[in-house]
Formats: structure tokens, C-alpha cells, sequence
């Protein structure tokens, strides 16, 4: 019994028929603290004949409630402070005839639906209004789940019933305990899907968060071929990240070649939804998506853990193994286990991947460097100052022309910052490439009280590297437009010719920084 309640006795003398001697009976009346406080006041009050105000200020009421308990104090000692609806059933409890009318039916016609779908039913055809949270409390008494029960729920069921089973001696009930957990096991087991067929075919990708390192929680990104279990890429980041996602996929660039299709979980990274658009077709304008999409690669994402399998033991694996292996090789930061990863990867794969000598590659050919850092970049809108300036990640940058020379836009004129996979900034200005030159704080010679220097050698040309299809805006906002659904009326293209298309405002964009922090 909690400390906060008290057991009071009280005896109650019931008279007997032809004189007998009365029987005394103990009942128990239990009074929650704050009502044995009430009581106790009251009591004091009484006895001592104390002052109503004070007692009012210490019950926090007024002196004419205080006149009211007195009165029940007196008529009904003790028991007159317990709440009046103490022990009596809500007005809406379901009576209990019906409630096992309702468990039975479940039990033998309706199984399998789930709990929200068989109070749609019980409604619709008897004209019984059960919510399914009242239902679940009705079957979790009768050791029965929802299908859809999740695992967790599932385990602790399995747990009670076995203990169940340790305590019970009739063989009957035993043998149903069993048959109950045997049907546990059955509806926690998920069918088992056949791997793809050939090498590239399909690439499941996931990010595990995890203490890798004492202390520390890293996101660890792996990719996982589908038809022979080698991980083909791996990268710690401290965020699920979009560069996290473009470093395992660079690695499978540079060393396997371009798949067909990733497998992934519906990550903002790979896929964004607007909220006010709940019923649109599930496409994808992400950052990411876009650089699949230019590299002809399929994505398809699932809310299922259980449908991309393989990427999920692998991250158990990875968990119950790569951190006995980080701290054998003394790995205290991030960037060195990242280094460490390439030899780990190869370690692993020799041990647990596939070695099938029939598995056949779909893998295409692997791009250029120049073209993998191209198409792997990070396109970010900005909007040129009134110091023709271009401000990105907290500094201020000019447009320069390939000669060097500063290019100076008006303000507020639309622009795309590019930064390549390899770190190179780029700015998009009306499809034209220039590079971009940072503004220093301050001068870093003073005409005025510096000595003059000899004129510097002239510099030789930087490279711009040309126009081409994934940093084009056109380009970029024709893929937009294809999911110009998802997007309601924040695109808007306005066609102005043939040749070569112009946007007047750049869709997609306003999704980008969210891309990027995910």
C-alpha cells in the first residue's frame, strides 16, 4: 500500500435477531493524503475548538466549507472525507456482458485485423463506440495482441508467459501458454525476401547512430550490395548528413561504378514530402536525388526497416564489432576512424560478403573524377547584396572571372553557389560559371603608410570548368517542374525562349538547406 495512503478501522455493530450479541466487523477505509490531511484538520479543529480561518487557510477554502466538513465530521466520523464515487464504475464503462460478447468475437472471427479496424467494425455493425486504446487494455488482460504490435510489445507478452509457464502446474494451461508464445513467434517472423541477382542491381543504404568510441556519438553511413552482402561504401559523420551520403556514394563511384537502383528509408535526404500535400505521389527533388537522377540512378525508399534487411544486420554487425576494433587501434577521433574504415571494409567483406564467381555486374562505368566532383556538389540559392557581394557560409565573396577580374551584379539579382565535392566554389550567375573570390576583413597592404611593392607577375588564368548539364539552372529547374506537384505554387517558370531556357525564379531551392542538414 502506497505511503500515501492511511488505513483507518472503524467497527460497525450489527444487530442480531432474538437478542443476540452484536458482531463486530472490521472494514477498512482507505484515505489518499490529501483527504486524512482534510480529516486531521478538521479533527484538531473539533477537539480544540480552534479557529475556523486558520483551518479555512490551511485547507485552502472558505470558513462556510469548513462549516460543512465540521457538520460531516460529526454525523459520519472518518469516513464522511472519502469521495463519494469511491468504488463505483464510470457511466461509461461498457457493461460487462457485452465487453465479453466483444472479446469473443475478436478472439473467433476477427483475428487479424487489427484493433482500430475491428472498433470501426463493432461500430458500424452493433452500433458500439470502443475506443482501441480501451480495447488493447481488454486483450493485453487476455494475453492477445494487435498484429501490428510492435516488437517491444511483443517481447515483454513473450517474457510474462513464460514466467507464467514456470509457475503453472496443470499441463492443460501449459500446453496453451506454449501454443500462445509459439503464435508470438510466428507473428514476430518477417519473410524472407531473395537477394537480387547481380552485382549493382540494387544498394541498400542506411545510417546507424551509435557510441563508436567511448564518449562520443557518430553516425556511421554504409551502403550494402543486395546480391552479394559487400559493403560498398562506409563514412562516420556526427549528423545523418547529406555529405555522410555523398562520401559512401563516391565510394562506390570511384571503386565499383554506377548502380541501378538504392534502397533506402525516407529520409529528408533522399526524399522530400510537404506536410499540406499529404496525398501526392511520393517523388523526390532532394540534392541527393538530383545527383542520382543525373547519374541515371533509381531511388526507392521504404518506411519499413524490414524491407532493406540486409543494411539493418549490417549495422548490428557493425555495432557489436567496429568498436572493439576502434579501440584496438587506438582510434580517438572521427577523421581516423574514417581512415581506418577502407582497410576494415576490405577485412569485412573477405569474411562475411558472398563469393560468388557467377554473380554478374550491372555496375555502368565508372565516371571521371572531374565528373564525380561535378556532380556531387552542394548547390545552395543566394542573392547578390548591395555590395555586390555573395555571402555564403559567413563570409562575403566576389564573382571573378576566369582573367580574375571581379564581376559586379546588381543587388538582389539571383544566384547559385556550387561547391563541388572536392571543395571548389563556384557561382551559378544567369548559366554562366564564374569563380568566387572571398573579401578579406581588411586591407592587406596600405596604400598610404606601406612601402611599394615591385608589380606582381600577371596570374595566369584560373580554370573554369565548363558549362555542363548538373550545374545548368535550366536543367536544375526542369527536374523541379517534373515534381511541380509537390512543390504547389512555389515554382513558377517562365519560358522566355527556345533556346536555352530561363527561370525567373529558382524552384527546388527552397528545399536545399534541409537537404543538406539531414
Amino acid at each position: 500500500m502506497p505511503a500515501q495512503t492511511r488505513i483507518i478501522h472503524f467497527y460497525v455493530c450489527l444487530g442480531a435477531a432474538g437478542g443476540k450479541e452484536c458482531e463486530v466487523i472490521m472494514r477498512k477505509v482507505e484515505l489518499r493524503m490529501n483527504e486524512e490531511n482534510k480529516y486531521k484538520i478538521i479533527k484538531k479543529l473539533v477537539d480544540t475548538n480552534g479557529n475556523k480561518k486558520r483551518a479555512a487557510t490551511k485547507l485552502g477554502c472558505t470558513v462556510r466549507t469548513i462549516n460543512r466538513l465540521i457538520i460531516k465530521y460529526k454525523e459520519q466520523g472518518k469516513k464522511g472525507f472519502m469521495h463519494g464515487n469511491r468504488g463505483r464504475l464510470p457511466a461509461s464503462t461498457v457493461p460487462l456482458d457485452i465487453k465479453n460478447k466483444i472479446i469473443s468475437l475478436y478472439i473467433n472471427d476477427f483475428s487479424d485485423a487489427n484493433f482500430t479496424h475491428f472498433c470501426e467494425i463493432i461500430e458500424s455493425d452493433f452500433g458500439i463506440k470502443i475506443s482501441d486504446t480501451t480495447l488493447n487494455n481488454w486483450m493485453r488482460a487476455e494475453d492477445i495482441l494487435s498484429p501490428k504490435a510492435r516488437r517491444k510489445t511483443k517481447k515483454a507478452l513473450k517474457k510474462k508467459l513464460k514466467e507464467r509457464l514456470k509457475d503453472t502446474a496443470s499441463e492443460k494451461v501449459r500446453n496453451e501458454i506454449k501454443e500462445s508464445i509459439i503464435i508470438l513467434d510466428e507473428q514476430d517472423a518477417h519473410p524472407r525476401r531473395p537477394r537480387s541477382k547481380y552485382a549493382g542491381e540494387m544498394i541498400q543504404m542506411d545510417a546507424s547512430s551509435f557510441h563508436w568510441i567511448e564518449g562520443e556519438v557518430w553516425h556511421l553511413h554504409v551502403a550494402i550490395d543486395d546480391a552479394d552482402g559487400k559493403v560498398v561504401g562506409a563514412y562516420f559523420d556526427r549528423q545523418e548528413t547529406l555529405k555522410g551520403y555523398y562520401e559512401v556514394l563516391y565510394q562506390i563511384l570511384i571503386n565499383h561504378g554506377i548502380p541501378a537502383m538504392f534502397y533506402t528509408d525516407r529520409r529528408t535526404v533522399f526524399e522530400y514530402k510537404r506536410k499540406d500535400k499529404p496525398s501526392d505521389a511520393e517523388d523526390t527533388f532532394t540534392q541527393f536525388s538530383y545527383a542520382c537522377h543525373n547519374l541515371g540512378i533509381e531511388i526507392k525508399t521504404t518506411s519499413v526497416p524490414q524491407a532493406k534487411g540486409r543494411v539493418e544486420r549490417l549495422n548490428q554487425t557493425l555495432q557489436s564489432r567496429l568498436p572493439v576494433e576502434l579501440r584496438h587501434a587506438h582510434i580517438t577521433n572521427i577523421e581516423d576512424a574514417n581512415v581506418f574504415l577502407n582497410s576494415y571494409i576490405k577485412k569485412y567483406n573477405n569474411q562475411f560478403a558472398l563469393h560468388l564467381n557467377s554473380t554478374k555486374s550491372v555496375y555502368e562505368k565508372q565516371p571521371s573524377i572531374e565528373e564525380i566532383n561535378r556532380t556531387l556538389a552542394v548547390l545552395s540559392t543566394r542573392t547578390i547584396d548591395s555590395g555586390h557581394c555573395i555571402r555564403f557560409k559567413d563570409k562575403f565573396y566576389f564573382p571573378v572571372t576566369e582573367n580574375g577580374d571581379r564581376r559586379y551584379f546588381s543587388g538582389k539579382t539571383k544566384c547559385m553557389v556550387i561547391e563541388t565535392f572536392d571543395g571548389q566554389l563556384l557561382a551559378n550567375v544567369d548559366d554562366k560559371l564564374y569563380l568566387i573570390e572571398e573579401v578579406a576583413e581588411h586591407e592587406l597592404v596600405s596604400k598610404e603608410f606601406d612601402a611599394p611593392e615591385e608589380a606582381p607577375k600577371k596570374e595566369k588564368k584560373k580554370y573554369i570548368p565548363p558549362m555542363n548539364h548538373p550545374w545548368r539552372k535550366a536543367s536544375f529547374a526542369n527536374y523541379a517542374a517534373k515534381q511541380k506537384h509537390r512543390c504547389g505554387n512555389v515554382i513558377k517558370l517562365r519560358i522566355d525562349s527556345y533556346q536555352g531556357i530561363q527561370t525567373k525564379c529558382m524552384p527546388f531551392l527552397f528545399s536545399l538547406d534541409k537537404s543538406q542538414k539531414m
